[in-house]
């Protein structure tokens, strides 16, 4: 069976591609139709037999049976979607519409006992007609039950319809694609089937073949190249036509210059085509010492691509020293001598021991955008022909090079953007939802507004109450942080707002509080849920006024403060259930900061985890490479219930017990290894407050219960930990 061509592949492609949609959108489209017809029927239905059942009600209690029937007979006439009506009462019919008789079958077929709703029943008759059927019971079933069936011909008959109809505009469309296929796969495949077929007759040794050039993109200029490769290898040809030695390599020159061209044709990025090209031209040339340097189009990057390894350089002496190396050649120069060639970083170290290079110019357009250069050793066997050879394959590639160099150079700068929105004052993370909060920061940061940021532990508040800072005016002055959950109540205050000599045992000196140490600055308030209600009163006076008193004192100070807090609480039950006053919260949420769970945005734990993992390598003076794809795979799968901060520490973990230079499953901590390894991630099975009542146990147990340690190991500070044991009712006891 003859392989298919690219040109029928795509039309079976289209075709499917057709025909699948086609049938998947008639599925939908009829079948969100006939719910809807259903509905539509069933409330027609539901409407008529609720209006018959009240107008039959009265006929029924004074038993006028002949205006019970004079009643059914013009709901009959009046709509044609009734097949039958008929009211029994007391396993008696008392008027009906057949014309033959009442089927037995019908009468049991949808039964409802007294008092009950409406009941709904589709029913199949033997002739092929299905009705929808209705037992409604006449005031609670006290005047007897009416039976009502309506016809579903009408709406089946829609269904048919519509089926025709989506099928008629199935076939046009398909009709239409295919045509629209053909048309432009003709135009898309023609110059490519002529060059492939040119290819072939070339192989079987027909030189006089010429490819049509239309247009002016790549595939034209490799069709004019190739006409041009043919013309002057027709010349070779007939020149050299009575020596058959001469013959017989040109022949196998152009074999050889066609099968890179198709072989590069199918390659894309700027790697690969190097790789081929230098290793194509190591075969031709029978030497090892090749470099090929290409330029973007604006001269500001340079790419240089040895068999070993591909390099980009961005500096502009770099750039300078391979313009001037190049200069203005529009052919093959050498080079003699070690003070005119190229030197390292631009070719391989071994190039110094060359006695001279070799240079062949690429050009498109008349444009120089590249060498490629060959290293000269002393025992070095290539010649003019086969260089030449090598440049006429450049040539011919130059156009397929310079593109992958255009695609190269966007793939760079896509990188370079993604690496910079990585980052944001210190804060790592190119998730959707973190870009969110750095606009917000952006946008909130020139003002004086109060700022609560809300999260759980761990989720780095402190770190987005810097950034606000740091984007602010107030930069250069104080950022004064106040862990509010550190000091008891009767510490706070003098925190806070200081103190005077002797306002209380122990009182001294005066003391400055915090508020006035961060005068024309910003104050974190970090765990303000924490605050006492005395606190509370006066924090918000300062809020309201930026005025207060020293504790002891009379005299009112004035500060000129940015105010931000932070809470892993949810401030608003916490004011429901009266720990925080409503007054003071509407004041702190001014401008409301939320931030998301490290698990909710799990495309930042890779970037956390290299961002952590090179600063402790650092710091632990080790070479790390970084991590397996299973220990990356487990640190993905895992739930992270201490946040940012768990993650840190386990990095930290790893990197200190680490003792190759990649670190594996072993290196993480046992909890994450233990969570993953009985198959039961967290989350997987159990509810999230099961899993964070698993994990404080299991981190406890291997703490020996020092909690100190559990919450270290947590990544969480030690009163949110003594937190979730109170919400939990963790002690240690339930556990042994």
């Amino acid at each position: 069976m003859p392989p298919k061509s690219l040109k029928s592949k795509l039309i079976i492609a289209v075709f499917a591609l057709v025909i699948g949609s086609g049938l998947l959108i008639s599925l939908l489209v009829t079948h969100r139709y006939s719910s809807s017809l259903r509905e539509t029927i069933t409330a027609q239905a539901e409407n008529l037999g609720h209006a018959v059942s009240l107008a039959a009600a009265d006929s029924v209690l004074i038993n006028d049976l002949v205006a019970l029937q004079r009643l059914l007979n013009h709901q009959i006439r009046s709509n044609p979607a009734i097949a039958y009506l008929f009211i029994s009462s007391d396993d008696q019919v008392l008027a009906h519409t057949f014309e033959k008789g009442i089927p037995i079958d019908l009468l049991e077929a949808n039964n409802v006992t007294s008092g009950d709703r409406p009941r709904f029943q589709k029913i199949a008759a033997t002739n092929g007609e299905h009705y929808l059927d209705i037992s409604w019971p006449i005031l609670g079933g006290k005047a007897g039950v009416l039976r009502l069936g309506f016809s579903e011909t009408h709406y089946r008959k829609q269904m048919t319809r519509l089926w025709v109809q989506m099928a008629a505009l199935t076939i046009a469309i398909l009709l239409l694609a295919l045509t629209g296929t053909l048309l432009f796969l003709r135009r898309l495949t023609s110059p490519i089937t002529a060059l492939a077929q040119a290819t072939q007759k070339i192989d079987k040794g027909d030189l006089g073949v010429r490819v049509p050039v239309k247009g002016n993109d790549e595939v034209a200029q490799l069709s004019s190249s190739f006409n041009e490769m043919v013309a002057r290898m027709e010349e070779y040809t007939h020149r050299l036509e009575e020596q058959t030695m001469d013959l017989e390599r040109a022949h196998h020159q152009t074999r050889t210059s066609c099968g890179i061209l198709r072989e590069i044709g199918s390659l894309r990025t700027l790697d690969e085509i190097g790789r081929l090209l230098l290793k194509k031209s190591q075969d031709i040339l029978k030497c090892d010492h090749t470099v090929l340097l290409v330029f973007n189009t604006n001269r500001d990057l340079l790419f240089v691509l040895s068999p070993d390894e591909k390099k980009d350089f961005r500096e502009q002496e770099t750039i300078q020293s391979a313009i001037a190396f190049l200069g203005n050649q529009t052919k093959v120069a050498f080079i003699n001598g070690k003070k005119a060639a190229l030197k390292p970083p631009l070719v391989p170290e071994h190039f110094q021991s060359a006695s001279r290079q070799a240079l062949i110019p690429l050009h498109q357009n008349n444009q120089l955008f590249g060498g490629f250069i060959i290293g000269c050793p002393g025992a070095c066997h290539c010649n003019g022909e086969e260089i030449e050879l090598v440049g006429l394959i450049l040539s011919q590639a130059a156009g397929v090079i310079k593109r992958a160099v255009v695609q190269e150079e966007e793939t760079l700068d896509i990188k370079s953007r993604i690496e910079r929105t990585s980052e944001f004052c210190g804060i790592i993370g190119k998730d959707p939802k973190m870009q969110v909060i750095y606009k917000l920061i952006e946008d909130i940061a020139p003002t004086d507004a109060t700022v609560l940021i809300q999260g759980e532990s761990g989720t780095g508040k402190e770190l987005i109450a810097r950034a606000i800072h740091q984007r602010s005016d107030r930069k250069n002055r104080p950022f004064v942080v106040i862990n509010c959950s550190a000091y008891p109540a009767t510490l706070l205050e003098s925190e806070l707002f200081g103190h005077e000599k002797g306002a209380f045992t122990g009182a001294i000196r005066q003391k400055r509080g915090r508020f006035e140490q961060a005068d024309g600055g910003t104050v974190f308030l970090d765990e303000i849920g924490e605050i006492a209600p005395s606190a509370q009163i006066k924090l918000l006076r300062v809020l309201q006024t930026r005025q207060f008193e020293r504790l002891g004192g009379e005299k009112t100070l004035s500060v000129d403060v940015r105010i931000i807090a932070a809470t892993n609480k949810k401030l608003v039950q916490e004011v429901k259930n009266g720990n925080f006053r409503e007054d003071l919260f509407y004041r702190l949420n001014v401008i409301p900061v939320n931030l998301p769970l490290l698990r909710n945005r799990r495309n930042d734990i890779t970037l956390l985890a290299q961002h952590f993992l090179r600063r402790f390598a650092a710091e632990q003076s080790k070479s790390i490479q970084g991590l397996s794809s299973e220990a990356m795979r487990l640190l993905l799968d895992y739930t992270w219930p201490g946040n940012v901060r768990e993650l840190e520490n386990s990095i930290e973990h790893a990197a200190v017990l680490v003792k190759s230079e990649r670190i594996e499953i072993s290196d993480l901590p046992s909890v994450i290894r233990n969570t993953v390894s009985t198959g039961t991630p967290l989350g997987s099975r159990y509810t999230i407050l099961e899993n964070e009542k698993t994990l404080l146990k299991e981190a406890l147990e291997e703490c020996g219960w020092n909690k100190k340690l559990a919450a270290l190991r947590l990544g969480i500070s030690r009163s949110t930990l003594y937190g979730k044991l109170k919400k939990h009712q963790i002690i240690e006891h339930t556990v042994h």
